[in-house]
């Protein structure tokens, strides 16, 4: 039964049976959920100018807490650490913008698909590239311990049903590895080829960057790849996992995620 649940929540399925488990014993008498988080990644999550977290994936977790009754508290670890389990009760769960990929499987329960993500090759607005072929060769910047580093490599395996297999149109030259998702974006902004030629990244991320005036721009009908987004737990309390799983099939189904998705996003990212 236990192993029935986990597996629905995992694609994003509603259950019926809702039993409390260990962890939901714990945030009730806590009230107080905690949620691990990037504090660096806009517009999915960033500390505003009040120094308050904001984004799209801060809003889902304010709604998750909301629908559980509870208060919300965010930590910030770093990306290898939020995605590597193991948290040993120091969380309770990982909103982040996770990609369900067959090591986190591993490691980590994909507790349900929130929304999904085109991940683009962007340039500075100076380069002469205008398709993927043009970055044969080049310096690709990327965020390391990501599925763009995967991809990149040639490594990358998504663990979702119904995707289409990864194409591999690149064939980088170098290839630069960053520890914040910003970085890159950063290094690119200076000047074409003066650090990094291209990056990889999610699309949203990359919009934004240019909506803050980032000379940037993305290679038009070039996606690198498409992927889902998934709430992530600690693989130790099933319960929790189809619990937490309902809340984010009620989301989908009353359009909560596709209002915060327009929110942050300007169109609805959480539609497959």
């Amino acid at each position: 039964m236990r192993k029935i649940l986990a597996g629905l929540a995992a694609l994003g399925l509603s259950t019926t049976v809702a039993m409390a488990g260990e962890t939901l014993d714990r945030v009730v008498a806590a009230k107080e959920m905690v949620v691990a988080t990037n504090a660096g990644w806009p517009p999915q999550s960033f500390l505003d100018d009040s120094n308050q977290m904001a984004g799209f994936d801060v809003d889902v977790a304010r709604e998750i807490a909301t629908r559980l009754g509870v208060e919300l508290r965010f930590e910030t670890p770093d990306w290898a650490t939020l995605t590597g389990g193991r948290w040993q009760g120091r969380y309770d769960l990982g909103v982040g913008s996770v990609t369900p990929t067959k090591a986190r499987a591993a490691v980590i329960d994909f507790v349900g698909i929130y929304y999904y993500s085109p991940y683009v090759y962007v340039v500075h607005q100076d380069s002469a590239a205008q398709g993927v072929d043009d970055l044969a060769g080049k310096k690709i910047g990327v965020e390391t311990a990501t599925t763009s580093e995967d991809f990149v490599n040639r490594r990358l395996e998504i663990d979702a049903p119904g995707l289409p297999p990864i194409e591999y149109k690149l064939e980088p030259g170098e290839i630069l590895t960053y520890a914040d998702s910003m970085l890159p974006f950063d290094d690119l902004r200076l000047g074409d080829g003066v650090r990094v030629d291209a990056l990889v990244a999610p699309e949203q991320t990359a919009l934004n960057a240019i909506k803050n005036g980032y000379p940037l721009r993305i290679l038009e009908g070039e996606f690198a790849f498409r992927e889902p987004l998934v709430v992530i737990a600690e693989k130790a309390d099933p319960e929790w996992t189809a619990k937490v799983g309902e809340i984010i099939s009620e989301m989908k189904a009353d359009g909560t995620l596709a209002r915060f998705a327009t929110k942050w996003y300007g169109k609805d990212y959480s539609a497959e």
